[in-house]
Protein backbone atom coordinates (compact mmCIF):
# COMPACT_ATOMS: atom_id res chain seq x y z
CA UNK A 1 0.00 0.00 0.00
CA UNK A 2 0.84 3.92 -1.29
CA UNK A 3 1.79 6.25 1.66
CA UNK A 4 -1.35 8.09 -0.12
CA UNK A 5 -3.63 5.07 -0.33
CA UNK A 6 -2.49 4.38 3.51
CA UNK A 7 -3.57 8.44 4.42
CA UNK A 8 -6.96 7.62 2.49
CA UNK A 9 -7.39 4.62 4.67
CA UNK A 10 -6.40 5.76 7.90
CA UNK A 11 -8.53 9.32 7.34
CA UNK A 12 -11.85 7.30 6.81
CA UNK A 13 -10.93 5.04 9.97
CA UNK A 14 -10.36 8.21 12.12
CA UNK A 15 -13.68 9.31 10.99
CA UNK A 16 -15.14 6.71 12.25
CA UNK A 17 -13.33 6.29 14.97
CA UNK A 18 -14.29 9.72 16.15
CA UNK A 19 -18.02 9.45 14.54
CA UNK A 20 -17.43 12.32 12.16
CA UNK A 21 -18.07 10.00 9.15
CA UNK A 22 -20.94 10.44 7.43
CA UNK A 23 -23.69 7.40 6.69
CA UNK A 24 -25.44 7.30 3.38
CA UNK A 25 -28.14 5.04 3.47
CA UNK A 26 -29.97 3.93 0.10
CA UNK A 27 -32.92 2.50 0.59
CA UNK A 28 -35.69 3.60 3.34
CA UNK A 29 -37.72 1.07 4.03
CA UNK A 30 -37.64 -2.12 7.07
CA UNK A 31 -33.89 -2.45 6.94
CA UNK A 32 -32.42 1.03 6.01
CA UNK A 33 -34.29 2.88 8.73
CA UNK A 34 -33.38 0.78 12.17
CA UNK A 35 -29.88 1.37 10.92
CA UNK A 36 -30.12 4.75 10.67
CA UNK A 37 -31.30 4.98 14.17
CA UNK A 38 -28.61 2.49 15.14
CA UNK A 39 -26.11 5.04 13.70
CA UNK A 40 -27.92 8.42 14.87
CA UNK A 41 -28.08 7.02 18.45
CA UNK A 42 -24.46 5.85 18.37
CA UNK A 43 -23.66 9.76 17.57
CA UNK A 44 -23.33 9.73 13.86
CA UNK A 45 -25.11 11.90 11.04
CA UNK A 46 -26.95 10.64 8.50
CA UNK A 47 -28.20 11.20 4.62
CA UNK A 48 -31.31 8.86 3.72
CA UNK A 49 -31.38 7.95 -0.05
CA UNK A 50 -34.51 6.69 -1.85
CA UNK A 51 -36.64 7.02 -4.87
CA UNK A 52 -39.59 7.24 -3.64
CA UNK A 53 -39.88 11.29 -2.83
CA UNK A 54 -43.56 10.41 -0.41
CA UNK A 55 -40.71 8.87 1.61
CA UNK A 56 -38.40 11.38 1.73
CA UNK A 57 -41.07 14.08 2.45
CA UNK A 58 -42.55 12.31 5.11
CA UNK A 59 -39.43 11.70 6.48
CA UNK A 60 -38.19 15.28 6.47
CA UNK A 61 -41.22 16.00 8.67
CA UNK A 62 -40.92 13.97 10.81
CA UNK A 63 -43.40 11.43 9.79
CA UNK A 64 -42.79 7.56 9.50
CA UNK A 65 -44.19 4.70 7.47
CA UNK A 66 -43.19 1.67 9.61
CA UNK A 67 -45.16 1.06 13.04
CA UNK A 68 -41.96 -0.04 15.10
CA UNK A 69 -40.09 3.76 14.15
CA UNK A 70 -42.53 6.07 15.26
CA UNK A 71 -42.63 9.44 13.67
CA UNK A 72 -41.25 10.71 17.03
CA UNK A 73 -37.86 8.75 17.09
CA UNK A 74 -37.82 10.48 13.17
CA UNK A 75 -38.17 13.66 14.76
CA UNK A 76 -35.19 12.93 17.27
CA UNK A 77 -32.87 12.50 14.22
CA UNK A 78 -34.38 16.09 13.34
CA UNK A 79 -34.04 17.67 16.13
CA UNK A 80 -30.69 16.96 16.93
CA UNK A 81 -29.81 18.07 12.89
CA UNK A 82 -28.11 14.35 12.69
CA UNK A 83 -30.79 12.72 9.59
CA UNK A 84 -32.09 14.07 6.21
CA UNK A 85 -33.39 12.40 3.18
CA UNK A 86 -33.39 12.94 -0.13
CA UNK A 87 -34.14 11.47 -3.90
CA UNK A 88 -30.72 13.56 -4.95
CA UNK A 89 -28.35 10.59 -5.34
CA UNK A 90 -25.50 13.29 -6.79
CA UNK A 91 -25.53 13.75 -2.82
CA UNK A 92 -24.04 10.63 -2.82
CA UNK A 93 -20.32 12.14 -2.92
CA UNK A 94 -21.10 13.71 0.89
CA UNK A 95 -21.04 10.01 2.47
CA UNK A 96 -18.36 8.23 4.12
CA UNK A 97 -20.23 5.45 4.63
CA UNK A 98 -22.53 3.77 1.73
CA UNK A 99 -24.90 1.30 3.25
CA UNK A 100 -27.14 -0.31 0.57
CA UNK A 101 -30.11 -1.75 1.43
CA UNK A 102 -33.06 -2.27 -1.50
CA UNK A 103 -34.64 -5.34 -2.80
CA UNK A 104 -33.26 -8.26 -4.12
CA UNK A 105 -36.78 -10.24 -5.46
CA UNK A 106 -37.37 -13.01 -7.67
CA UNK A 107 -37.72 -12.44 -11.54
CA UNK A 108 -41.09 -14.16 -12.94
CA UNK A 109 -38.97 -17.42 -13.48
CA UNK A 110 -37.73 -17.11 -9.74
CA UNK A 111 -34.30 -16.44 -10.46
CA UNK A 112 -32.35 -13.28 -8.76
CA UNK A 113 -33.05 -10.36 -10.32
CA UNK A 114 -30.45 -7.91 -9.12
CA UNK A 115 -31.56 -4.61 -11.20
CA UNK A 116 -31.95 -2.52 -7.66
CA UNK A 117 -28.80 -3.31 -6.64
CA UNK A 118 -26.64 -2.74 -9.81
CA UNK A 119 -29.37 0.54 -10.37
CA UNK A 120 -27.97 1.68 -6.85
CA UNK A 121 -24.11 0.53 -7.88
CA UNK A 122 -24.89 2.53 -10.88
CA UNK A 123 -25.63 5.97 -8.60
CA UNK A 124 -23.16 5.42 -6.40
CA UNK A 125 -20.15 4.82 -9.28
CA UNK A 126 -21.04 8.18 -10.80
CA UNK A 127 -20.46 9.79 -7.29
CA UNK A 128 -17.44 7.58 -6.03
CA UNK A 129 -14.76 10.32 -4.62
CA UNK A 130 -11.37 8.55 -2.92
CA UNK A 131 -12.17 7.59 1.30
CA UNK A 132 -15.86 5.79 0.87
CA UNK A 133 -16.60 2.64 2.11
CA UNK A 134 -19.47 0.87 0.08
CA UNK A 135 -21.35 -2.34 2.32
CA UNK A 136 -24.18 -3.86 0.34
CA UNK A 137 -26.43 -5.30 3.12
CA UNK A 138 -29.07 -6.48 0.43
CA UNK A 139 -29.41 -10.42 0.27
CA UNK A 140 -28.21 -11.71 -2.57
CA UNK A 141 -26.00 -14.83 -3.79
CA UNK A 142 -22.42 -15.65 -3.23
CA UNK A 143 -20.25 -13.64 -5.12
CA UNK A 144 -22.88 -10.60 -5.96
CA UNK A 145 -19.85 -8.33 -4.80
CA UNK A 146 -17.55 -9.37 -5.68
CA UNK A 147 -18.78 -10.12 -9.37
CA UNK A 148 -21.67 -7.61 -9.56
CA UNK A 149 -20.61 -4.65 -7.79
CA UNK A 150 -17.08 -4.25 -7.15
CA UNK A 151 -16.79 -4.12 -11.65
CA UNK A 152 -19.66 -1.00 -11.50
CA UNK A 153 -18.00 0.70 -8.95
CA UNK A 154 -14.64 -0.07 -10.90
CA UNK A 155 -15.79 2.50 -13.40
CA UNK A 156 -15.37 5.20 -11.46
CA UNK A 157 -11.46 4.94 -12.28
CA UNK A 158 -10.63 4.49 -8.41
CA UNK A 159 -8.97 1.43 -7.33
CA UNK A 160 -10.20 -1.15 -4.78
CA UNK A 161 -8.69 -1.53 -1.15
CA UNK A 162 -6.52 1.87 -2.00
CA UNK A 163 -8.92 4.41 -2.87
CA UNK A 164 -12.29 2.91 -1.80
CA UNK A 165 -13.47 0.02 0.50
CA UNK A 166 -15.67 -2.49 -0.50
CA UNK A 167 -17.36 -4.69 1.68
CA UNK A 168 -20.80 -7.15 2.43
CA UNK A 169 -22.67 -7.51 5.64
CA UNK A 170 -25.82 -9.52 5.63
CA UNK A 171 -28.99 -7.26 7.17
CA UNK A 172 -31.00 -9.45 9.95
CA UNK A 173 -34.02 -7.49 10.74
CA UNK A 174 -36.61 -9.33 12.52
CA UNK A 175 -39.23 -5.81 12.25
CA UNK A 176 -41.62 -6.35 15.28
CA UNK A 177 -39.27 -8.24 17.68
CA UNK A 178 -39.10 -6.53 20.73
CA UNK A 179 -35.82 -8.55 22.05
CA UNK A 180 -33.63 -7.48 19.07
CA UNK A 181 -33.03 -3.89 17.24
CA UNK A 182 -30.13 -3.46 14.24
CA UNK A 183 -28.29 -2.65 16.96
CA UNK A 184 -28.76 -5.36 18.93
CA UNK A 185 -28.43 -8.00 16.16
CA UNK A 186 -24.98 -9.40 15.34
CA UNK A 187 -23.31 -8.27 12.46
CA UNK A 188 -21.87 -10.58 10.29
CA UNK A 189 -19.05 -8.77 7.76
CA UNK A 190 -16.81 -9.78 5.16
CA UNK A 191 -14.17 -7.32 3.68
CA UNK A 192 -13.05 -7.32 -0.21
CA UNK A 193 -9.35 -7.30 1.10
CA UNK A 194 -7.96 -6.96 4.23
CA UNK A 195 -7.95 -3.08 4.98
CA UNK A 196 -12.49 -2.96 3.82
CA UNK A 197 -12.71 -6.03 6.36
CA UNK A 198 -11.07 -3.61 8.90
CA UNK A 199 -13.20 -0.65 8.25
CA UNK A 200 -16.18 -2.40 7.92
CA UNK A 201 -15.71 -4.36 10.83
CA UNK A 202 -14.70 -0.81 12.74
CA UNK A 203 -17.59 0.80 11.75
CA UNK A 204 -20.41 -1.66 12.67
CA UNK A 205 -18.58 -1.87 16.31
CA UNK A 206 -19.48 2.00 16.76
CA UNK A 207 -23.33 0.92 16.68
CA UNK A 208 -23.88 -2.68 17.09
CA UNK A 209 -23.21 -5.20 19.99
CA UNK A 210 -21.48 -7.62 18.45
CA UNK A 211 -19.30 -7.62 15.28
CA UNK A 212 -18.88 -11.38 13.48
CA UNK A 213 -15.82 -10.41 10.72
CA UNK A 214 -15.69 -13.61 8.17
CA UNK A 215 -12.83 -14.30 5.46
CA UNK A 216 -14.95 -12.54 2.64
CA UNK A 217 -17.63 -10.98 1.16
CA UNK A 218 -19.07 -15.03 -0.43
CA UNK A 219 -18.60 -16.52 3.11
CA UNK A 220 -21.08 -13.02 4.30
CA UNK A 221 -23.12 -13.37 1.31
CA UNK A 222 -23.84 -17.52 1.91
CA UNK A 223 -24.27 -17.59 5.56
CA UNK A 224 -27.36 -15.60 5.56
CA UNK A 225 -28.69 -18.02 2.61
CA UNK A 226 -28.04 -20.53 5.01
CA UNK A 227 -29.52 -18.92 8.13
CA UNK A 228 -32.79 -18.77 6.03
CA UNK A 229 -32.42 -21.72 3.69
CA UNK A 230 -32.28 -23.98 7.32
CA UNK A 231 -35.60 -21.96 8.14
CA UNK A 232 -37.74 -22.17 4.95
CA UNK A 233 -36.60 -26.26 4.85
CA UNK A 234 -37.65 -26.44 8.00
CA UNK A 235 -41.43 -24.81 7.73
CA UNK A 236 -41.67 -27.14 4.74
CA UNK A 237 -41.22 -29.77 6.92
CA UNK A 238 -43.79 -29.19 9.34
CA UNK A 239 -45.93 -27.87 6.24
CA UNK A 240 -46.03 -31.33 4.95
CA UNK A 241 -46.85 -32.43 8.26
CA UNK A 242 -49.83 -30.57 8.61
CA UNK A 243 -51.55 -31.76 5.79
CA UNK A 244 -50.40 -35.62 6.83
CA UNK A 245 -51.81 -34.87 10.17
CA UNK A 246 -54.69 -33.29 9.29
CA UNK A 247 -55.61 -36.52 6.96
CA UNK A 248 -55.36 -39.33 9.68
CA UNK A 249 -56.67 -36.36 12.36
CA UNK A 250 -54.00 -35.56 14.66
CA UNK A 251 -53.47 -31.71 15.26
CA UNK A 252 -49.94 -31.13 14.42
CA UNK A 253 -50.08 -27.50 16.36
CA UNK A 254 -50.52 -29.83 19.58
CA UNK A 255 -47.62 -31.96 18.46
CA UNK A 256 -44.81 -29.33 18.02
CA UNK A 257 -45.82 -27.96 21.50
CA UNK A 258 -45.41 -31.23 22.79
CA UNK A 259 -42.51 -32.05 20.87
CA UNK A 260 -40.80 -28.81 22.09
CA UNK A 261 -40.96 -29.80 25.16
CA UNK A 262 -37.60 -31.66 24.65
CA UNK A 263 -34.66 -29.67 26.14
CA UNK A 264 -32.00 -30.70 23.01
CA UNK A 265 -32.19 -31.18 19.57
CA UNK A 266 -35.23 -29.94 18.53
CA UNK A 267 -35.96 -26.54 17.60
CA UNK A 268 -40.13 -25.73 16.93
CA UNK A 269 -41.16 -24.26 13.62
CA UNK A 270 -44.58 -23.67 12.57
CA UNK A 271 -46.82 -24.14 9.90
CA UNK A 272 -49.02 -21.64 7.92
CA UNK A 273 -50.67 -20.21 4.78
CA UNK A 274 -47.56 -19.94 2.81
CA UNK A 275 -43.96 -18.30 3.67
CA UNK A 276 -44.09 -14.33 3.74
CA UNK A 277 -41.34 -11.34 4.47
CA UNK A 278 -38.71 -10.68 2.45
CA UNK A 279 -36.26 -13.05 2.84
CA UNK A 280 -37.41 -16.98 3.54
CA UNK A 281 -39.73 -17.25 0.69
CA UNK A 282 -36.79 -15.72 -1.62
CA UNK A 283 -33.21 -16.55 -0.31
CA UNK A 284 -33.16 -20.06 -0.95
CA UNK A 285 -34.37 -19.55 -4.69
CA UNK A 286 -31.03 -17.25 -4.63
CA UNK A 287 -29.17 -20.29 -3.63
CA UNK A 288 -30.71 -23.03 -6.14
CA UNK A 289 -29.61 -20.62 -8.89
CA UNK A 290 -25.91 -20.08 -8.48
CA UNK A 291 -25.99 -24.60 -7.91
CA UNK A 292 -27.66 -24.96 -11.21
CA UNK A 293 -24.86 -22.30 -12.66
CA UNK A 294 -22.24 -24.94 -10.99
CA UNK A 295 -24.05 -27.90 -12.60
CA UNK A 296 -25.02 -28.98 -9.16
CA UNK A 297 -28.71 -30.60 -8.13
CA UNK A 298 -30.27 -28.67 -5.11
CA UNK A 299 -33.29 -31.09 -4.64
CA UNK A 300 -33.86 -30.76 -0.78
CA UNK A 301 -33.80 -27.05 -0.99
CA UNK A 302 -36.04 -27.06 -4.13
CA UNK A 303 -38.41 -29.34 -2.63
CA UNK A 304 -38.94 -27.28 0.21
CA UNK A 305 -39.21 -24.13 -2.40
CA UNK A 306 -42.62 -26.38 -3.77
CA UNK A 307 -44.10 -27.10 -0.58
CA UNK A 308 -44.00 -23.84 0.90
CA UNK A 309 -45.52 -22.21 -2.20
CA UNK A 310 -47.96 -24.63 -2.44
CA UNK A 311 -49.23 -23.81 0.63
CA UNK A 312 -52.14 -21.11 -0.12
CA UNK A 313 -53.61 -23.85 -2.81
CA UNK A 314 -53.78 -26.01 0.09
CA UNK A 315 -55.45 -23.40 2.21
CA UNK A 316 -58.08 -23.05 -0.62
CA UNK A 317 -58.78 -26.31 -0.92
CA UNK A 318 -59.81 -26.62 2.89
CA UNK A 319 -61.93 -23.12 2.38
CA UNK A 320 -63.61 -24.80 -0.67
CA UNK A 321 -64.11 -28.17 1.24
CA UNK A 322 -66.16 -26.23 4.59
CA UNK A 323 -67.92 -23.95 2.10
CA UNK A 324 -68.89 -27.12 0.20
CA UNK A 325 -70.51 -29.09 3.71
CA UNK A 326 -72.52 -26.02 4.01
CA UNK A 327 -73.80 -25.71 0.56
CA UNK A 328 -71.78 -23.19 -0.62
CA UNK A 329 -70.04 -22.35 -3.73
CA UNK A 330 -66.51 -20.37 -3.52
CA UNK A 331 -67.96 -18.14 -6.23
CA UNK A 332 -70.22 -15.10 -4.57
CA UNK A 333 -69.21 -16.37 -1.23
CA UNK A 334 -68.56 -13.42 1.17
CA UNK A 335 -64.87 -14.04 2.28
CA UNK A 336 -63.01 -11.90 4.76
CA UNK A 337 -59.12 -12.53 5.57
CA UNK A 338 -57.81 -11.64 8.84
CA UNK A 339 -54.64 -10.40 8.30
CA UNK A 340 -52.61 -9.28 5.54
CA UNK A 341 -49.13 -8.70 6.85
CA UNK A 342 -47.05 -11.30 6.51
CA UNK A 343 -46.57 -12.32 9.96
CA UNK A 344 -48.44 -11.10 13.61
CA UNK A 345 -47.96 -7.51 15.17
CA UNK A 346 -46.05 -6.29 12.15
CA UNK A 347 -47.28 -3.60 9.19
CA UNK A 348 -44.61 -5.24 6.57
CA UNK A 349 -46.97 -6.86 4.13
CA UNK A 350 -43.74 -7.75 1.88
CA UNK A 351 -44.22 -11.72 0.11
CA UNK A 352 -47.12 -12.18 2.37
CA UNK A 353 -49.26 -15.15 1.27
CA UNK A 354 -52.31 -13.50 1.88
CA UNK A 355 -51.90 -11.76 -1.50
CA UNK A 356 -51.62 -14.76 -3.08
CA UNK A 357 -54.83 -16.14 -0.96
CA UNK A 358 -56.47 -13.01 -2.48
CA UNK A 359 -55.68 -13.61 -5.67
CA UNK A 360 -56.98 -17.77 -5.49
CA UNK A 361 -59.96 -16.65 -4.10
CA UNK A 362 -61.07 -13.46 -6.78
CA UNK A 363 -60.17 -15.92 -9.24
CA UNK A 364 -62.71 -18.50 -8.31
CA UNK A 365 -65.35 -15.17 -7.94
CA UNK A 366 -65.34 -14.63 -4.18
CA UNK A 367 -66.51 -11.51 -2.63
CA UNK A 368 -63.66 -10.34 -0.73
CA UNK A 369 -63.27 -7.90 2.36
CA UNK A 370 -60.40 -7.72 4.70
CA UNK A 371 -59.48 -6.49 8.23
CA UNK A 372 -55.59 -5.52 9.50
CA UNK A 373 -55.36 -2.62 12.07
CA UNK A 374 -51.65 -2.55 10.45
CA UNK A 375 -52.39 -2.48 7.12
CA UNK A 376 -55.28 0.19 6.36
CA UNK A 377 -55.29 -0.09 2.18
CA UNK A 378 -54.30 -2.85 0.49
CA UNK A 379 -50.56 -1.98 -0.72
CA UNK A 380 -49.50 -2.40 -4.78
CA UNK A 381 -47.48 -6.00 -4.72
CA UNK A 382 -44.72 -6.21 -7.56
CA UNK A 383 -46.31 -9.89 -8.43
CA UNK A 384 -49.92 -9.75 -8.05
CA UNK A 385 -52.53 -7.41 -8.94
CA UNK A 386 -53.66 -6.53 -5.66
CA UNK A 387 -57.78 -5.54 -5.42
CA UNK A 388 -58.59 -1.77 -4.31
CA UNK A 389 -59.51 -2.57 -0.72
CA UNK A 390 -59.27 -0.29 2.86
CA UNK A 391 -59.75 -2.70 5.70
CA UNK A 392 -63.14 -3.49 7.81
CA UNK A 393 -63.60 -2.65 11.41
CA UNK A 394 -63.42 -5.77 13.66
CA UNK A 395 -67.14 -5.58 14.63
CA UNK A 396 -69.97 -8.42 15.42
CA UNK A 397 -71.78 -7.35 12.68
CA UNK A 398 -69.25 -7.70 9.92
CA UNK A 399 -68.03 -11.04 11.01
CA UNK A 400 -72.18 -11.96 10.79
CA UNK A 401 -72.65 -10.99 7.27
CA UNK A 402 -69.53 -13.05 6.16
CA UNK A 403 -70.10 -17.06 5.09
CA UNK A 404 -66.51 -17.42 5.61
CA UNK A 405 -63.77 -15.58 8.12
CA UNK A 406 -60.20 -16.68 6.96
CA UNK A 407 -57.39 -16.03 9.16
CA UNK A 408 -53.89 -15.83 7.48
CA UNK A 409 -52.07 -13.54 10.02
CA UNK A 410 -52.41 -13.81 13.95
CA UNK A 411 -52.35 -10.26 14.96
CA UNK A 412 -52.46 -10.22 18.99
CA UNK A 413 -55.32 -7.24 18.00
CA UNK A 414 -58.08 -9.72 16.97
CA UNK A 415 -60.47 -11.31 19.60
CA UNK A 416 -60.72 -14.51 18.35
CA UNK A 417 -63.64 -15.26 20.70
CA UNK A 418 -65.53 -12.59 19.25
CA UNK A 419 -64.31 -13.62 15.74
CA UNK A 420 -65.68 -16.65 16.48
CA UNK A 421 -69.36 -16.54 18.12
CA UNK A 422 -69.93 -14.08 15.43
CA UNK A 423 -68.58 -16.08 12.24
CA UNK A 424 -70.35 -18.06 10.21
CA UNK A 425 -67.51 -20.77 9.36
CA UNK A 426 -63.73 -19.97 10.13
CA UNK A 427 -60.67 -21.50 8.55
CA UNK A 428 -57.55 -21.35 10.72
CA UNK A 429 -54.14 -21.38 8.93
CA UNK A 430 -52.33 -20.15 12.46
CA UNK A 431 -53.92 -22.05 15.11
CA UNK A 432 -55.00 -18.46 16.37
CA UNK A 433 -58.29 -20.49 18.08
CA UNK A 434 -56.65 -22.79 19.99
CA UNK A 435 -57.82 -21.28 23.25
CA UNK A 436 -61.52 -20.81 21.75
CA UNK A 437 -64.00 -23.13 23.60
CA UNK A 438 -67.63 -21.83 22.18
CA UNK A 439 -68.28 -22.38 18.59
CA UNK A 440 -65.16 -24.86 18.05
CA UNK A 441 -67.76 -26.65 15.49
CA UNK A 442 -67.32 -23.83 13.41
CA UNK A 443 -63.45 -24.29 13.01
CA UNK A 444 -61.68 -25.75 10.57
CA UNK A 445 -57.96 -25.78 10.51
CA UNK A 446 -55.52 -25.28 7.61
Amino acid sequence: MTEASKTISDSLFQAIENQTATVGVIGLGYVGLPLIDAYVSAGFKAIGFDVDSKKTDLLNNGESYIAHIPGSTIQGWLDKEAFEATVDMERLSEADVILICVPTPLSESRDPDLKYVEMTAEAISKQLRPGQMVILESTTYPGTTKDVLLPIMKKSGLEEGVDFFLAYSPEREDPGNPDFTAGTIPKVVGGLEPNSLKLASRFYEKAITQVVPVNSCEVAEACKILENTYRSINIAMVNELKMLFQEIGIDVWEVIDAAKTKPFGFQAFYPGPGLGGHCIPIDPFYLSWIARKHEMPTKFIELAGEINTSMPMYVIHRLAEALNQAGKPIKGSKIGIMGIAYKKDVDDPRESPSFKLIELLAERGAVLSYCDPHIPTLPKMRHFDVPELASEDATDEYFQSLDCTLISTDHTAFDWEQIVKHSNLVIDTRNATKSVTVGREKIWKA
